[in-house]
């Protein structure tokens, strides 16, 4: 009967396994939509098979796939090293004073979603505008983690999201033009602010400092950018550092309001 000792349950092992399981959630969350989501069911594959061949006593697979596991570990260091960070991120800089942003950490406990407060028609309504006329704009909007340690670069604001509004902070004349916008829920928090740059190579050459910022707030965060080119008037939709095609303004909105939930 000592094979079956698994089975017997104490309130620890409860609390471990609730917390292995909100762990695989935030990791899983930080991965999906990119490359690295095969790499993160693989090694959860990889795992369970160690741990299904330790229990099993299979010490000879046990003992290659757990030197495979040890070994690899700065390996997978280094290919999840922007997950890493924004996991990191999400942990250290996440306002959990906000009811709002508390709730939104368990919504996988919810059997239907949260809706979003930001007027997302309105934003992307400026766009289209802003897109007809070649008016440069970059839209940041926040989700979990902080946008604080940027935010400080720009002017405070605290004014409620109207079309009008986000097309005359971009107009060409109007001071504040200069740098990104953040939106938090449906105010916009800052302007003039100053992002961070990637200095990924695969990104088109197509693409100015504008692009690059974007691609760069959203490598370090789980924030989603809008981007509309000065030159084209093209709008670019960016999430988890790279470029989300879509097939209208309407799906557009549709993929907003969606990973806003």
């Amino acid at each position: 009967m000592d094979f079956f000792n698994f089975l017997e349950f104490k309130i620890t092992d409860v609390i471990d396994i609730v917390l292995v399981a909100a762990l695989l959630y935030y990791i899983y969350k930080l991965v999906k939509g990119t490359v690295a989501i095969n790499i993160f069911i693989g090694i959860v594959i990889v795992w369970a098979l160690w741990k299904l061949t330790e229990l099993l006593q299979m010490k000879m697979i046990s003992s290659m796939v757990g030197g495979f596991m040890n070994i690899g570990l700065i390996a997978l260091i280094i290919v999840f090293q922007q997950e890493i960070r924004k996991f990191l991120l999400m942990v250290g800089s996440t306002n959990f004073a906000s009811k709002r942003n508390f709730i939104r950490h368990f919504k996988f406990l919810k059997q239907e979603a949260m809706p979003t407060d930001t007027d997302v028609d309105a934003i992307i309504g400026a766009c289209e505008r802003m897109g007809s006329t070649k008016t440069g704009a970059i839209i940041v909007i926040e989700r979990t983690n902080s946008l604080d340690f940027v935010r400080s670069s720009g002017d405070s604001m605290n004014i409620e999201i109207t079309q009008p509004i986000l097309e005359s902070i971009f107009f060409k004349n109007s001071p504040l033009h200069d740098g990104a916008v953040i939106i938090q829920d449906n105010y916009i928090t800052a302007t003039r602010v100053i992002l961070p740059v990637s200095n990924d190579r695969d990104i088109p050459l197509r693409f100015g400092l504008r692009h690059r910022a974007a691609v760069g707030i959203t490598e370090k965060t789980d924030s989603i950018c809008l981007v509309v080119s000065e030159e084209t008037g093209l709008i670019s939709y960016i999430k988890n550092g790279e470029f989300v095609p879509y097939k209208g303004l309407n799906e557009l909105t549709n993929f907003i309001k969606k990973d806003l939930e």
